[in-house]
C-alpha cells in the first residue's frame, strides 16, 4: 500500500419523521364528498383512485340494469388541502424528566 493512508468508510443513519399534512399511500381522503385512495406518491403528486357510482337505468324492454364503470385515477398534489380520513394521531412518546 504505498504509504498511502486508508480513508474509513462514513456512514450514517438518519431517521426523520415523516410530515403529517403530506399525503402518503393507503390514505383515504374525501373530494367532492366521494371517498378516494392513495395509490402512489412521489415528490410532486399523488395518485388517487376513486370508484365511479353505480348507474341504474332500464332498457327497452322494462328491464333494470346496473352498471358499475371502471374506477378513475387522478393526480392531486401531496400537500393537497383534504382531510385524511384514516390515519390515526400520533401516540404521545416518552418525555425526558
Amino acid at each position: 500500500m504505498s504509504g498511502i493512508p486508508v480513508q474509513g468508510e462514513l456512514f450514517a443513519l438518519c431517521w426523520e419523521r415523516p410530515d403529517p399534512l403530506r399525503l402518503r399511500v393507503h390514505d383515504v381522503i374525501r373530494i367532492d364528498g366521494r371517498l378516494g385512495r392513495v395509490i402512489r406518491v412521489n415528490d410532486c403528486a399523488a395518485v388517487v383512485l376513486m370508484h365511479r357510482p353505480v348507474r341504474t337505468f332500464k332498457t327497452r324492454f322494462d328491464k333494470p340494469v346496473r352498471f358499475q364503470q371502471s374506477p378513475i385515477t387522478f393526480r392531486v398534489s401531496t400537500y393537497s388541502a383534504t382531510k385524511i380520513l384514516n390515519r390515526k394521531p400520533p401516540k404521545a412518546g416518552r418525555r425526558a424528566a
